[in-house]
Formats: C-alpha cells, sequence, structure tokens
C-alpha cells in the first residue's frame, strides 16, 4: 500500500505490473458497506495485462475518514490528483456499477480529460438513474438523517453478516454460492471503522444522481459497457428496466461506445472475474 496527501487528507492505493510501459489501468470500486480498494482482488489475482492503480476513495478503506458528504466531483478532483501528480501519465479508467458519475466527472471536465484515453463500465446503473435528478434539498435532508443517531444505529445493522449475506445474495450476486465467507470477511473487516459510514452514507443520499446526459454526449473517447446477463436494480422507479435496454442506452448515447454481455450478475469483477477480464482484455489492448 502507498499513501499520498490531497487537499490535508492522507490516501492511499496500491499498484501493480508497474513494470510495463503500457497505459495503466485505473480502477475505481464501488461504494457500500465495507468496500473499498479491496473489491479488486480477485480482478488484481488473475490480471496479466498492463499496470494497475488500485486506489481508495475518500472515506473508504484504510486512508482519511473524515466526516463529510461526497460527490462524485469530490472523488473526480481526488482521482485527478493521483492521476496528475503519482501516476503522471494518462490512464484507461474501469469503474464499477454507479461509481460511473466519478468516470464521468473525470472525462468530462476539460481540465482533466486528457488524463483518461478511455474507459470500461462495469454494470453500470440504469440511465434513469442518471439523467433524473435527486433534488438538492432532498440529498441535504437523506444527509441529515443519515448523519444524525438513527444513521449510526442503521450502520451498526447493515455491517452484521446477516445483513451484508442476505443483501449480497438479492442485490449483488446472481448466484447465492458465490457469497463466500472471503466476501462476507471481507466487508466486516471494511467496515469495522464506523467512521466509513460516511461514504456510504453520502451514495445513500443521492449526491450521485445528478443528469448526466450532457457529460456523456460531450464524451469522446472510447468507451466499453461490460453487463452482466442478469443485471438487476434496487432501485424501484428502475426495476422495470432490463439489462438489454440498460446496455443500449449506454450504447446509443456515448459517441463511441460498444457493449458485451457476460455472466454475472452486478458485481462482475468479483462474481465473474474470468469472464469479465477476457471481455476487457481487447478493449485495453486497443487504447
Amino acid at each position: 500500500m502507498a499513501v499520498y496527501r490531497w487537499q490535508d487528507y492522507t490516501c492511499t492505493y496500491e499498484a501493480h505490473h508497474t513494470e510495463s510501459d503500457a497505459t495503466p489501468v485505473l480502477l475505481i470500486h464501488p461504494i457500500g458497506v465495507g468496500l473499498s480498494k479491496k473489491f479488486w482482488q480477485p480482478f488484481i489475482g488473475q490480471w496479466q495485462g498492463p499496470p494497475l492503480y488500485v486506489p481508495d476513495l475518500l472515506g473508504c478503506g484504510e486512508g482519511d475518514l473524515p466526516r463529510r458528504p461526497y460527490s462524485p466531483r469530490d472523488w473526480a478532483e481526488q482521482l485527478h490528483y493521483l492521476i496528475a501528480e503519482i501516476i503522471q501519465r494518462p490512464v484507461i479508467v474501469v469503474v464499477q456499477g454507479a461509481l460511473l458519475p466519478v468516470a464521468l466527472e473525470l472525462m468530462a471536465d476539460q481540465t482533466m480529460t486528457r488524463w483518461v484515453v478511455g474507459a470500461a463500465l462495469s454494470g453500470p446503473p440504469a440511465w434513469r438513474l442518471i439523467t433524473e435528478p435527486t433534488l438538492p434539498w432532498r440529498q441535504q435532508l437523506n444527509w441529515s438523517l443519515f448523519a444524525s443517531p438513527l444513521g449510526w444505529g442503521f450502520y451498526q445493522y447493515a455491517r452484521t453478516q446477516k445483513f451484508l449475506k442476505s443483501f449480497s445474495e438479492r442485490q449483488l450476486f446472481d448466484q447465492a454460492d458465490d457469497v463466500t465467507q472471503e466476501w462476507l470477511t471481507m466487508l466486516k473487516e471494511g467496515s469495522r471503522d464506523m467512521a466509513t459510514r460516511y461514504g456510504v452514507f453520502s451514495f445513500l443520499a443521492g449526491f450521485w444522481r445528478q443528469d448526466y446526459r450532457a457529460a456523456i454526449a460531450s464524451i469522446q473517447q472510447p468507451i466499453l459497457v461490460i453487463m452482466g446477463k442478469t443485471a438487476s436494480t434496487i432501485d424501484r422507479t428502475a426495476q422495470d428496466t432490463s439489462a438489454q435496454q440498460r446496455l443500449d442506452d449506454y450504447t446509443h448515447h456515448f459517441a463511441n461506445a460498444r457493449g458485451v454481455f457476460i455472466p454475472g450478475r452486478n458485481v462482475l469483477p468479483y462474481e465473474s472475474t474470468a469472464e469479465f477480464i477476457q471481455a476487457l482484455t481487447p478493449f485495453i489492448n486497443s487504447l
């Protein structure tokens, strides 16, 4: 593990295969109870390609865990610093799930765009969720509730193995047998510090729910959308959206995008690691 300072915070990351001169791959982990850069461990273990940089987003993992609401822009600025000041060369971004807005913030901002040569989207959220924003007053109300003692109590429950196992089986993995003890132990250890709740609560409050249609339309870099054949959503307003429709929405709205289905549901780099790498590798090699 390596560390760097950004905005007076200590941030952490891992680097792998750095002996290669190929364009590095930056892995953006999802936000959730106990999730951090360790989400990518199965992927790292099987990867034989270009260098990998695997950061903890602020509020997650082994870096600082300040009590504050986090927006996709905050995390994008953190990653921009990592790319420009630490990696010091453009990267290919691989982003998991609903952290897509972080990648969009990186790629659409004209001061950042030259640092990202392409992106792979693993199981991005239903189109409605990134084009219909949560109103600011609602975001602030949600945050205030989560940041209260009610939120503290909820997080205590959400860290239990019973909840983590049930949620993973119902919402994340295609096969219940794939919810291993290793996965549950990672989540338990990752949520041991109660301060990790602020990143999770920022996500649940909906700060990532903006209208990103203009940003998507402006992005010219190559995009690969990797969708699970049984992809689903926990948001009730988007449950009528099929996996095919989700894939089509992204390939139609990005200027330079293609998509592929692989076995799995919503955490493809973890549950379908070999298939995910097989789908990703030609795209990486083409950039």
